[in-house]
């Protein structure tokens, strides 16, 4: 592309380039995608239809696998045209598009966690007024705040990375249209602007951390005061799901906060494609993991669904 030839698309060079793999990576990813798209909206829809399950702690659950599901979304579909068409040209719309939107459902997904466990601190530290602290209110607004944060956080970063003319190049080093890989592409000095993008990515997730370990640490603190040795168990058990998935999540968010010099780019698109592709597909298998509710929800509805063909 010429140097004086404003870029109007750009050119995804994937995750990588040797022909022999590309058919496996085909079928890896589609059912990864498969079970990601199935398990968080057989997890919505269990939430929806079992009254059961109409606490604080699943609608929280289901938002978290609408935006497991929706960043999941986002880059998927994109990386298995290209693996099966080889057609990995994407229009500058669709890529500040896609840059948005993941954006934003990864921000989401990092209050909602914070959200959930501060759900978990009210239900164990503050039992006797749990039902006035986590009120359908109280839910609707930290939930509708984690939406308003995301979008917030995605249009700031979409400014930052779109503000600056793309004249040089058109070719993205990975397999989606990630920040970090955009950004080199300027031809003007970035650097005020990636130190922007770092501080408010940072900022986001320490203070989703920070929320959940003082949250945690009051749990901990209150279970340790517990006498028996089932008292002891019962709140911990509520906790392990969101526990698990909250160290998938925040241990490839910091990963990907790394300068991107202190590692290699194929490190990057491994990172990556483990936090766009796997961890949405394993939150459903976490959470329903060794959880009866959740259990006993899909055996009601697998009844009743069986009753009605009947």
């Amino acid at each position: 592309m010429k140097n004086n030839t404003k870029v109007s698309e750009f050119i995804l060079l994937g995750l990588t380039s040797v022909t022999e793999l590309q058919f496996p990576l085909v079928i890896m990813f589609t059912l990864i995608y498969l079970i990601t798209a199935i398990g968080n909206m057989r997890m919505i829809t269990l939430i929806l239809l079992d009254s059961h399950l109409h606490t604080p702690m699943y609608f929280f659950l289901s938002n978290l696998s609408l935006v497991d599901f929706g960043y999941s979304s986002t880059v998927t579909p994109k990386v298995l045209v290209g693996l099966l068409s080889e057609d990995k040209v994407i229009s500058y719309n669709a890529c500040a598009a896609q840059m948005f939107f993941f954006a934003m459902f990864a921000t989401v997904e990092s209050y909602l966690l914070a959200s959930m466990a501060y759900d978990h601190y009210a239900a164990v530290c503050k039992p006797l007024h749990y039902t006035i602290t986590m009120t359908k209110s109280m839910c609707t607004h930290l939930a509708l705040g984690s939406y308003a944060i995301g979008f917030l956080n995605a249009s700031i970063q979409i400014g930052e990375t779109f503000c600056f003319s793309f004249y040089k190049s058109n070719v993205i080093h990975h397999f989606f249209c990630d920040i970090p890989a955009v950004m080199t592409m300027t031809c003007s000095d970035r650097h005020t602007s990636e130190l922007t993008l770092g501080l408010i990515s940072s900022f986001d997730v320490f203070f989703a951390i920070l929320i959940i370990m003082t949250s945690y640490m009051s749990v901990f603190t209150t279970v340790l005061k517990m006498h028996t040795g089932k008292g002891n168990r019962k709140p911990l058990s509520t906790c392990d799901s969101h526990l698990n998935a909250m160290s998938l999540f925040y241990g490839t968010a910091i990963m990907y906060l790394q300068p991107s010099s202190s590692h290699s780019m194929d490190t990057d698109k491994i990172a990556s494609v483990f936090y766009t592709m796997v961890i949405p597909m394993l939150n459903p298998v976490v959470y329903c993991m060794r959880n009866k509710v959740v259990e006993s929800a899909f055996k009601k509805v697998a009844e009743k669904a069986n009753v009605l063909y009947v």
